[in-house]
């Protein structure tokens, strides 16, 4: 008969937990080193107690905000490289919902992150429970029902038992690469306490192994032939060659064919910068190298990519009208995309096997002095945008359409002077070559898309699959978990900080030092930008008074330094270059986390080059502003592929 230990359902998840690992490439990994969570009344003495008595070798850390501590797990397994996770809870209803972002961005970026959100009673016997959420249609229908569709795996625990099953389904897509993502075990709160004999080899160590299994060798033949046939191929580098440790093999590839590269946001600091075939990055964040060859580019090689819009140019970058497809990808699904022919396997594994063919078949690509001249002229364009500087009242910032009050009266208000283009060029001057920076949505994915330059492997970190604003400050700490001995820096702009930053009080009670620039250009630049080349008035994004309908008052100063100030961290006000770069090398001495407040002149970030974006505009409006822009959209689209 088998051994079994009496345990609660809470205290049977920490120890199966504590004995989860991986293994790739013969080094085996502790999978789960951490647990975060914020108690409430669903959660703190069920699981609350099995953490409190024995939580085994698994380190518990609290919280701020359900969405922020989970932002951070993700950051912690993407640079990690999906090998270590950090498993988060909340209590039931408002806690559960806060995670539902969180799941959503881990989803689509697809980073292992599991999730114990506290459910109702199994029992019913107190229904309404504290926080519950009541569908007359259904008692079944709890809040934790929301994390379907945002997940790899939903499962629910009404009995003990099912844990056993939920939690070896969770870790089976957990460490799947063509299939992880969010999982979710909702807990019923009763069922967290209750007690069930588990058998002993429940708890026995499991090490999950993470193959490399290369693409079929008729997949690896057909992909090869659209090559060898191609004169103009250019690679697109994903977070799939990130996360197979592929950037060496890609480059060699690359050098070896004689292939350009751009990268996706996903993909970025997989391979090194300063490589002769990188171009940087490509679409609607790339940069001018980066799109203007892949305009004639007659065959296209997207290594470990979604193809999202941003990446391809909503269909519309690839300009060769016989341009074809090739897809390498560890996912069938994200393999199947553009009509590619599709290789089905791990990045390395399947470069190399291509490159067999290709070496065997004698091939090389057929650019003369395209890529060296698209890197030339990118380059200089480069030193520009590092050199701006303002000029008083003559200034002229990159981004045209703009309300003209705007920047003479950020320059008043705030004495700032700094432009966003020249200030990434400093930071990228004075930080440490192999500090690691961090990024999420607004303009500055874009900006570091096309100025970020680094040969660390792994040291750009973005979110910019799901485009999560508030990812970044939690990001810092889950980098900084993962990368102890690095200095990691966050680029956040204000609108961003604003949404979330709850996680500083962590930062501040785990005693890590890092190291966050809030851009402040009193609003949300990014979509000011898009309303306003699209016809629209500047409305609702900037901070600016208000009459009740538009933004007609003045703009609202905020002392960022001074919020630093309250958590404990060491703070900077900066309102020039100079001031920056002073801060900069003072907070390399420091050991306490750092906030500079940068005060950036509004619409000087980066402009596009070479890129279209297919937006849904107004195809009826009295400005004719908006009818022009509309006009442009749908020649756009004319040019776009439909799928």
């Amino acid at each position: 008969m088998n051994k079994t230990t009496k345990m609660t359902t809470a205290q049977a998840i920490v120890r199966y937990l504590d004995n989860q690992y991986v293994m790739m490439d013969g080094k085996e990994t502790k999978f789960v080193e951490g647990f975060f969570t914020i108690f409430g009344h669903g959660i703190a003495v069920g699981l609350g107690e099995a953490l409190d008595t024995n939580p085994g070798s698994i380190k518990v850390m609290q919280g701020r905000n359900e969405q922020g501590m989970c932002h951070t797990a993700i950051a912690y397994a993407k640079q990690n490289n999906r090998r270590k996770i950090i498993p988060c809870a909340s209590s039931v209803g408002p806690g559960a919902a806060n995670m539902v972002t969180a799941c959503a961005t881990a989803t689509v970026n697809n980073i292992p992150l599991l999730v114990f959100p506290a459910d109702t009673f199994a029992s019913r016997q107190p229904d309404p429970v504290l926080q519950q959420l009541e569908q007359s249609s259904s008692l079944a229908i709890t809040t934790n029902d929301a994390f379907k569709p945002v997940c790899k795996y939903w499962d629910r625990i009404t009995r003990p038992e099912m844990v056993m099953t939920a939690l070896n389904n969770a870790m089976r897509v957990l460490t799947d690469p063509g299939e992880t993502g969010a999982c979710c075990i909702g807990l019923c709160q009763d069922v967290e306490g209750e007690s069930f004999d588990f058998p002993e080899y429940f708890f026995a160590k499991r090490v999950h192994r993470i193959t490399r299994p290369a693409a079929v060798d008729e997949e690896v033949e057909d992909i090869a032939a659209v090559i060898k046939a191609a004169k103009k191929p250019l690679v697109v580098v994903g977070g799939g060659v990130r996360y197979s440790e592929a950037g060496k093999t890609v480059e060699d590839f690359c050098t070896e064919f004689g292939i350009p590269f751009g990268e996706s946001q996903g993909g970025k600091s997989a391979c090194i910068s300063s490589h002769p075939y990188c171009l940087g990055g490509i679409g609607v964040t790339g940069t001018y190298a980066s799109n203007i060859i892949a305009k004639d580019a007659d065959v296209v090689i997207a290594i470990g990519t979604r193809l999202s819009d941003f990446t391809t140019g909503s269909k519309r970058l690839f300009k060769n009208e016989n341009v074809r497809f090739v897809t390498i990808n560890y996912s069938r699904y994200h393999a199947y995309k553009m009509d590619a022919v599709k290789a089905v396997g791990d990045a390395l594994a399947t470069v190399n096997a291509l490159a067999e063919k290709l070496r065997a078949a004698n091939y090389k690509a057929g650019y003369t002095s395209e890529i060296t001249e698209a890197k030339k002229a990118w380059a200089e364009e480069m030193e520009r945008l590092a050199n701006i500087r303002y000029t008083g009242d003559d200034f002229e910032p990159i981004i045209k359409a703009r309300d003209p009050r705007t920047v003479p009266e950020f320059v008043k208000l705030t004495s700032g002077k700094i432009p966003q283009s020249a200030a990434l060029a400093a930071i990228r001057r004075v930080i440490d070559p192999e500090a690691t920076i961090i990024t999420a949505g607004g303009s500055l994915p874009s900006c570091m898309q096309r100025m970020w330059t680094t040969d660390k492997r792994g040291g750009y970190h973005a979110e910019y699959g799901y485009s999560c604003m508030g990812y970044e400050v939690a990001a810092t700490l889950g980098v900084k978990f993962a990368e102890p001995d690095t200095e990691v820096y966050a680029v956040v702009g204000d609108s961003s900080f604003q949404m979330l930053h709850s996680e500083i009080g962590t930062i501040m009670q785990e005693r890590q030092k890092v190291n966050i620039l809030v851009f402040d250009n009193c609003g949300f630049g990014c979509i000011n930008n898009l309303e306003m080349n699209h016809g629209i008035g500047s409305l609702a994004t900037e901070f600016r008074y208000s009459d009740g309908q538009k933004p007609t008052g003045d703009l609202i100063p905020v002392d960022y330094a001074k919020v630093a100030e309250g958590y404990g961290l060491k703070s900077y006000t900066c309102k020039t270059i100079e001031e920056l770069e002073a801060a900069l090398e003072d907070a390399k001495q420091q050991e306490v986390a750092c906030l500079f407040d940068l005060k950036i002149i509004p619409k000087t970030m980066t402009d596009g080059y070479e890129s279209w974006w297919n937006v849904g505009i107004a195809t009826t409006s009295v400005k004719e502003s908006v009818r022009e822009a509309c006009d442009e959209v749908m020649e756009g689209r004319k040019e776009a592929r439909d799928y």
